[in-house]
């Protein structure tokens, strides 16, 4: 009886829940609308046209709103991961709790503050969001998710799923395709045998990744992942990217990272550079042979990348 009488709020999984996530989302775009038109209108001239000036004044809002839409767009891709699964029979009870707790945490960040950082958190009035967009967060698709999503019963159910992952490279069933899931295996063994059981000396000695192991990942293909065949790559896309950065950096984050630098300056080069650049480049850089690094701080500049020269 006493379940009987248990409100929304007690139970662990909201009653369905994929169109539920849906229906946030859909309110979370309208407010994303309201405060994008609200940080336009900051950074533009009367012309409609970006202000330079502007944009450095109201940087924060700016930087904000890139926040904001980074959020919607993972309640966005969360919603669709939902879906599909339901639709393969594979939305267990792990899967909803976990994407529930999720949107529960990210809506209510959008509502009382994102933290960009330990000393920056953008709130809607930082975006110069009006009363009415602000209101578009109370949305009843939006509340009841704050209202019922992130219970301490929700918590403690979710909880007791995390023993069955031991075992496991995820908690949850990813909804990755067989090849994905191994290239996951294998790259999930090569960090346990290669990198794991030596990342803490290279640590405590404040050494670099040795190259044999850059050269061992080089051979994987680790660098030439999105790299097109025509260059050199695999041309696998930027999922096979995530799953192996993430495998690699259970062994290691430094080696974790190392890939993802050869994918974001292949990805400039692809977008921007011209066909000589191509051809030179992305094979080096698909091999191995030649290793990008991010550049973020400059004499005189900081960390200012508009401001950034080269010789």
């Amino acid at each position: 009886m006493d379940g009987d009488m248990t409100g929304a709020a007690n139970k662990p999984v909201m009653a369905d829940l994929p169109a539920a996530m849906q229906a946030a989302v859909s309110a979370a775009e309208a407010y994303v609308e309201a405060a994008t038109r609200a940080v336009r209108a900051k950074v533009s001239t009367p012309e409609g046209k970006p202000d330079r000036a502007a944009f450095e004044r109201h940087q924060h809002a700016a930087h904000g709103l890139s926040w904001v839409a980074t959020y919607l767009e993972t309640l966005r891709q969360t919603a669709g991961w939902v879906q599909r699964l339901d639709s393969d029979g594979k939305f267990g009870e792990a899967e909803q709790l976990f994407s529930q707790i999720l949107f529960a945490e990210y809506l209510t960040q959008m509502i009382g503050g994102i933290p960009m950082n330990q000393g920056e958190i953008v709130r809607p009035a930082d975006l110069g969001c009006s009363q009415a967009d602000m209101q578009l967060l109370f949305a009843p698709a939006i509340q009841k998710f704050l209202m019922e999503g992130k219970t301490p019963e929700v918590m403690a159910a979710a909880a007791l799923h995390l023993p069955d992952a031991l075992s496991r490279n995820t908690v949850e069933e990813t909804g990755l395709d067989e090849t994905m899931s191994m290239v996951r295996d294998q790259f999930s063994k090569y960090a346990a045998e290669r990198i794991k059981p030596y990342a803490h000396g290279w640590h405590l000695k404040n050494e670099y990744i040795p190259m044999e192991v850059v050269s061992e990942m080089a051979e994987l293909g680790v660098f030439g992942l999105t790299i097109p065949e025509e260059f050199g790559g695999l041309g696998m896309g930027k999922t096979a990217m995530c799953v192996v950065s993430e495998e690699l950096s259970r062994g290691y984050i430094g080696t974790g990272s190392l890939g993802t630098r050869s994918e974001i300056a292949a990805e400039l080069i692809l977008i921007g550079g011209t066909d000589a650049q191509k051809e030179k480049w992305l094979p080096l850089i698909a091999s191995g042979e030649i290793l990008p690094t991010a550049v973020f701080t400059e004499p005189n500049t900081g960390s200012d990348l508009g401001s950034l020269r080269t010789r």
